[in-house]
């Protein structure tokens, strides 16, 4: 409905009038975490100090609805908060002792704490309030002189950006999109995959920077919505295909106990890089792959078996072996494992199976049992088909 609004009255969006994306649960929450943070900053002061006392700096109060409200902002990090309100209180004592109390003092101390917050990295909207208040606060600001920066200012400060961030953790459960990933997990120069072609975060700084303002969100943060978008985008495109729609249901698995023989002859027979390890249950304990044979095939270059002898060797214990040589699949397994939901919608695997390197998925139901299995050629399968499916849009 609000959005509707927003559309027939464009000039309500020309006045600022922000678009609402945040829920009302959120919403409470960012005020009650606003007011327990207020009252512990508050209340910590009052205790130690006295109420004669300046016990709670007036602009705080805009530091919590940044902290609390808008916590992503680059605005409302700890650096900004505490070096910033800081910085602006020295700033606003000195120009008082200058200048004395008078419009021109009060606005040279907004302007000069501005500068520094430039150069200093710690643009924080409220520091401007703080650089005010120590030119006008009055007598009971006066007389604290360059104290009135660390007490109460500073201490302000840091007992409510702690209360903020521990409210955030305790508190919010949200679950983000998955991270973006720009390192290549092969150590090389390579781009991560989903790097290679289309926007990067070399291209969102240069566009950041081309506008020649700050932004109330960092290049990290905006990529990651987009990101979200992109993958939203993908989910409307592919309709409700989702994980158990493209799996492999018809699976080779083993158990703990099985033989190594045994599992090696099953990846060879059917031509396979993967087996699911299941338990009496059909839940998945681990997988076992072609690299776990390689990992324990005992690759010690001192001696000159082949790889194929040191294969044989795995799976063929002879007499002068040691006890401990490993023998059962349960053994070798790589455990735990990631595993998906047969709802999960296919574009939540492309992160998984491209930057995260990972080549295959086990899937399992609603009582966590193995249902099938997802590798990288279905999702390729699955997002051609789709693409495919998709009519050109008209010129």
């Amino acid at each position: 409905m609000m959005k509707n609004v927003l559309e027939e009255n464009r000039w309500l969006l020309w006045l600022g009038f922000q678009r609402q994306t945040v829920d009302a649960r959120e919403r409470a929450r960012d005020v009650a975490g606003a007011v327990l943070g207020l009252l512990l900053t508050g209340g910590l002061s009052w205790w130690a100090w006295g109420a004669g006392s300046v016990w709670l700096g007036a602009p705080m109060g805009a530091s919590a609805v940044l902290l609390f409200a808008v916590p992503s902002s680059p605005l409302a990090q700890p650096w900004p908060v505490v070096v910033g309100n800081l910085m602006a209180a020295l700033v606003g004592v000195l120009v008082y002792r200058t200048l004395g109390s008078s419009p021109l003092s009060a606005a040279l101390a907004g302007g000069l704490a501005l500068a520094l917050m430039f150069p200093l990295r710690c643009v924080h909207p409220p520091s401007g309030a703080v650089a005010i208040t120590a030119v006008v606060g009055g007598t009971a600001v006066h007389d604290l002189g360059f104290g009135f920066a660390l007490v109460p200012i500073a201490l302000n400060s840091t007992v409510l950006v702690a209360c903020a961030v521990l409210w955030r953790r305790v508190t919010h459960n949200h679950v983000a999109p998955h991270p973006v990933v720009h390192a290549n997990r092969h150590h090389t120069t390579d781009a991560a995959p989903q790097d290679r072609i289309g926007m990067t975060s070399a291209d969102l700084d240069a566009a950041l920077r081309s506008f020649n303002e700050l932004f109330d969100i960092d290049s990290e943060s905006l990529e990651q919505v987009l990101r979200h978008a992109q993958a939203l985008a993908w989910q409307r495109r592919l309709g409700s295909v989702r994980c158990a729609d493209i799996m492999s249901r018809d699976l080779v698995t083993v158990e703990f106990a099985t033989p190594l023989r045994e599992a090696w002859t099953l990846l060879h027979r059917h031509r396979i890089r993967a087996l699911p390890v299941v338990d009496r249950a059909r839940r998945v304990i681990g997988v076992v792959t072609m690299v776990d044979f390689l990992k324990h095939a005992q690759l010690d270059p001192r001696d000159h078996l082949s790889l194929g002898q040191r294969i044989r060797r795995l799976l063929a214990p002879t007499p002068g072996d040691c006890s401990d040589k490993v023998e059962v699949v349960g053994q070798i397994m790589t455990s735990p494992v990631h595993t998906v939901a047969e709802q999960d919608p296919v574009v939540d695997l492309v992160p998984r199976l491209s930057d995260d390197g990972m080549h295959h998925l086990p899937v399992v139901d609603a009582e966590r049992r193995l249902s099938g299995m997802v590798t990288q050629s279905d999702l390729v399968a699955a997002l051609y088909r789709a693409q495919s499916a998709t009519p050109p849009s008209s010129p």
